[in-house]
């Protein structure tokens, strides 16, 4: 009879696709995957830069334990994942039995730094920066689905942020996610940020990665809301010189709705991403509306971001 800790307990389902459709993925396996997704930015080292680079493609992972209910978990998520390909296509998954004393260690051997904007580098949480590395470390837990540093719309808001935040400013995150806007800030040079988003999980995140990072909770003030709880007066401050929101774009729209422009102080800028090109023009009209004037526009593939000024 086989030694019982040799005995397969876990089974990963991996699916590698680009960073488009990672968060969605995520989305989709998180469902059916109570301890945590891992997404991972696939890198290629560069001799010449002696770094390892992004090579835009994603692994997106997760581990269902081997039991009665195996089968019927499989099946449900290949039917979620046939809906998604139905917008967008997906790589078959791979499965792959994983001894029970490895499962922790079977992504973490993989998974890479992400060098981020000009000076901007997301670390798992569990490794060391090498000796002289000049970049602002960011330490993200990546086991959960989103706000990794791995999709393009992350990406782009922290090129913007790079370029617009001034040091000792406060600034405002709604939608906060994972906290890696928040966390990016604060290491760029704010003050004092505020983090918001209507997901529990999200704000869970937020804080436990604030903590990774040894942020001080007094600098970063995190909780449950969005735009009208901010101007309600829930939190430390109504509006800020900066402010950041990386939503879907419908989403954003529906912020304008609620008022986003008055979190923004009167010629403050606002970071918006999150928005697929063919909705710009929706969103622009929702901004300008609002009082606002386009100052940058960054793409990446289908996705655009936009820094605006309010007039």
């Amino acid at each position: 009879m086989p030694d019982s800790e040799d005995k397969t307990h876990w089974m990963q389902i991996k699916i590698q696709t680009d960073g488009e459709i990672a968060e969605a993925l995520a989305e989709v396996l998180g469902r059916f995957i109570s301890d945590g997704v891992v997404v991972e930015s696939l890198t290629k080292f560069n001799p010449h830069t002696q770094e390892n680079e992004p090579t835009g493609e994603v692994a997106v992972s997760g581990y269902l334990k081997v039991d009665g209910a195996l089968e019927t978990k499989k099946q449900a998520i290949e039917q979620a994942l046939w809906h998604l390909s139905q917008i967008s296509p997906i790589p078959q998954p791979e499965y792959t039995l994983v001894k029970d004393q490895d499962w922790m260690s079977a992504w973490k051997e993989h998974y890479n730094p992400i060098p981020l904007g000009e000076s901007l580098l997301v670390l798992p949480a569990w490794q060391e920066p090498r000796s002289g590395e000049k970049r602002h470390i960011i330490r993200i837990n990546p086991a959960m689905a989103f706000g990794t540093g791995t999709h393009p719309t992350t990406q782009l808001c922290l090129r913007l942020l790079e370029k617009n935040i001034q040091p000792g400013t406060n600034v405002i995150d709604v939608g906060c996610g994972s906290g890696i806007l928040s966390i990016a800030a604060l290491k760029l040079g704010a003050s004092h940020v505020i983090a918001v988003d209507t997901d529990e999980q999200s704000v869970k995140s937020t804080h436990e990665n604030g903590g990774l990072n040894q942020v001080s909770p007094s600098d970063l003030e995190i909780g449950k809301g969005s735009v009208k709880d901010i101007l309600s007066g829930r939190f430390s401050c109504q509006e800020a010189p900066l402010v950041l929101v990386n939503i879907l774009a419908p989403i954003i729209i529906r912020l304008f709705e609620q008022g986003l422009e008055k979190i923004v102080q009167e010629d403050g800028i606002l970071l918006l991403s999150g928005i697929l090109d063919h909705q710009e023009n929706n969103v622009l009209e929702a901004a300008q509306n609002a009082g606002f004037i386009v100052m940058q526009k960054l793409s990446d593939a289908d996705w655009v971001s936009f820094a605006l000024r309010k007039g």
